[in-house]
């Protein structure tokens, strides 16, 4: 099932939309190839500070909730930059990206690191003020923010990957 979807040529239709051939065929893909990794680096960036401070590792002096509300909107904004010229930087070989055991490891863990931001925000934030201030964490905080450390790395390495791998 996995495989016939993989292997749709709706993938190879992607890659003969005229968009598609414009960014493929100019210095449109470079550019937001750049764009991309300088979004990606601002989206780690500013999780990894948050993470960080659920380790316990730095800014301990500062709440959990100040860090997330001074971070996370440059987090939301660079994704959405990065989605946006990913996508472009997707539809140039959409049938080849597919089956790239990069590309699928990079949204895998894309999506892994999606599940456990949502889980900290909607449901272990919910009790945010029993240890909003505290320098140490509860090990089930940590583990959120090592957890996102690993996955966000993943998607990193990944992402880079997703070229050399034919």
């Amino acid at each position: 099932m996995i495989s016939s979807f993989l292997r749709d040529p709706f993938w190879i239709d992607i890659e003969n939309w005229p968009i598609s051939w414009e960014i493929g065929g100019t210095s449109w893909f470079p550019f937001l190839e750049s764009i991309h990794v300088i979004a990606a680096a601002m989206v780690v960036g500013s999780i990894l500070f948050v993470d960080l401070r659920l380790l316990g590792l730095t800014a301990t002096r500062y709440p959990i909730t100040t860090l997330s509300k001074e971070l996370i909107p440059w987090s939301w904004a660079a994704f959405v930059i990065a989605a946006i010229t990913g996508f472009g930087m997707f539809i140039t070989r959409a049938a080849s990206h597919v089956v790239n055991p990069a590309f699928q490891w990079k949204m895998g863990l894309l999506a892994l690191a999606g599940i456990n931001m949502f889980y900290f925000h909607h449901r272990v934030y919910k009790s945010i003020h029993q240890w909003d201030t505290l320098s140490q964490t509860p090990m089930q905080i940590k583990i959120i923010g090592c957890l996102s450390l690993f996955l966000w790395s993943g998607v990193m390495l990944a992402g880079r990957w997703i070229g050399h791998i034919i």
